[in-house]
């Protein structure tokens, strides 16, 4: 295969994989193992390894990240993605992601969230191979492929990579972590559209408290996380639902009648295992600045 069709085949595969897992934000090994294209199986994922280098292919089309796995692959200044040699010499697997990283041929990184649940990162690209500590340097953007020296860049490239890294690993992942803790519904509303729903931050990202963890989430449809984004609704530390007194026209809109009035005072639903459970300390929080907003 050319590297010009091996690029449309990479970038057709990633199109469609991103589509697949547009819903709930993950997709399952069974997906990866039988992913269809036209009619064509291609394997997203190895049997037992973190890394995928198909026969057919180039160089390696997908690695695996675990967070319980044997290697150290880790965020870079909160920026780049660190991945760690295979194992071994530097033939075989590691050749074929330095061949990815000489070719500059997007590639695909599956966050692993449960044994059978995987959340994809696509395209991302090699943009170093630092022999010396047996690593290889993941950008999360075509655009970083310009930096010069990933991992010196100068204040400018390291704001912008930063950006792009928080865009493209840490809100995926906390939205896949959200939406499987609430099984992919709605906690106001139930809605269970995978497409309309969004991971909400109680404390927000900026602040102290507003790390993108579970504890600090809620499953949203989207007119919801808009209406808690703006205090027209509010969530108290025991799960109950307040409206903003601002919504008091239920004649403007059903949707204000039954997706917001009939909603006030029930409580939320949460998820089943404690540990996922909205934490009371940030609710508590947030909900003074709703008070305060009313």
């Amino acid at each position: 295969m050319s590297i010009g069709a091996e690029k449309i085949l990479r970038g057709q595969i990633i199109e469609h994989l991103n589509e697949l897992a547009s819903a709930s934000g993950t997709v399952t090994r069974d997906q990866l193992w039988d992913f269809d294209l036209d009619g064509t199986t291609h394997r997203l994922i190895d049997r037992s390894l973190g890394i995928r280098n198909p026969r057919n292919m180039l160089a390696t089309l997908s690695i695996m990240s675990a967070p319980d796995g044997p290697y150290t692959d880790q965020e870079v200044d909160g920026s780049l993605f660190a991945y760690d040699y295979r194992e071994g010499t530097d033939d075989g697997d590691n050749a074929k992601l330095r061949r990815a990283y000489q070719l500059e041929l997007p590639i695909i990184l599956l966050r692993k969230l449960s044994p059978d649940l995987y959340l994809p990162i696509c395209p991302v690209y090699v943009v170093d191979d630092n022999r010396k500590k047996r690593q290889f340097l993941i950008a999360l953007d075509a655009e970083l492929l310009k930096i010069d020296q990933p991992m010196n860049p100068t204040e400018l490239e390291r704001k912008y990579v930063r950006q792009v890294t928080k865009r493209r690993l840490h809100q995926p992942e906390f939205r896949a972590r959200v939406l499987l803790a609430y099984k992919s519904r709605c906690a106001v509303c139930r809605l269970g559209h995978g497409k309309l729903l969004d991971a909400a931050h109680i404390v927000p990202d900026p602040d102290d408290d507003g790390a993108p963890v579970v504890e600090n989430g809620l499953s949203l449809c989207k007119i919801h996380h808009a209406a808690y984004d703006t205090a027209l609704l509010g969530i108290d530390p025991d799960y109950r639902i307040h409206i903003s007194p601002q919504l008091s026209d239920s004649a403007e809109s059903p949707i204000i009648e039954y997706g917001f009035h009939q909603l006030n005072g029930g409580k939320i639903a949460v998820p089943s295992r404690a540990a996922d459970r909205p934490d009371a300390d940030r609710l508590r929080v947030r909900f003074e600045r709703f008070r305060e907003a009313c």
